[in-house]
């Protein structure tokens, strides 16, 4: 096993802009009033599990199921449009239906939120440039800081106060927006080269 610090803070620092959970308070605070209640722990864990099976299966996972990466990112910029705009609008397009905080723990939180179709493209671009290890080490580093960050959500909610979080949720809503839009024209223009 070849650990390589370089690589390790590469691949960490990329992983960290793009799961963006410093980002994702707002929509972590929202969780935690509808559902009442969020596992901090099971949710970093299920994020940090589907990450590294990833890791090593998903183009397999991908190719066999015949879906394409492009493809892939494509649905998941819709999942992040949504998302975005529940944040702009303040309206509410994902609906609880007796939702269990347990659910809440896996979707939409440690899928597609944490471990979302963003971070699971960027595990495979990530894998062709470095060696395996020093990544499964970067997606350790993130999954404990997602568990800090969605632990303190409810402190980090006093600091800001309700104007704060409305405004940083508006700004991070354009933002993930933002994100959407690239990642969809991006994977379509690939989509279409392709084709």
């Amino acid at each position: 096993m070849q650990l390589n610090f370089k690589e390790i803070i590469t691949a960490f620092m990329v992983l960290f802009a793009v799961i963006d959970i410093i980002g994702n308070i707002p929509i972590v605070i929202d969780l935690r009033k509808k559902a009442g209640h969020i596992q901090s722990g099971k949710a970093s864990v299920i994020a940090g599990v589907i990450l590294i099976i990833f890791l090593f299966l998903g183009k397999s996972i991908l190719n066999l199921i015949g879906i394409d990466v492009n493809s892939f990112a494509v649905a998941g910029a819709f999942i992040l449009f949504f998302i975005a705009l529940e944040m702009i609008l303040g309206i509410t397009l994902y609906k609880q239906d007796e939702e269990t905080s347990m659910n809440t723990a896996v979707f939409p939180l440690a899928f597609p939120l944490i471990a979302g179709p963003g971070s699971l493209t960027t595990l495979l671009s990530l894998r062709a440039e470095f060696r395996i290890e020093n990544i499964i080490v970067a997606v350790l580093m993130n999954v404990l800081i997602i568990y800090i960050v969605l632990k303190t959500s409810t402190r980090i909610e006093r600091i800001l106060g309700q104007n704060g979080i409305n405004i940083i949720r508006k700004v991070f809503g354009v933002i993930l927006l933002a994100i959407a839009v690239k990642l969809f024209t991006h994977n379509i223009k690939a989509l279409f080269q392709v084709a």
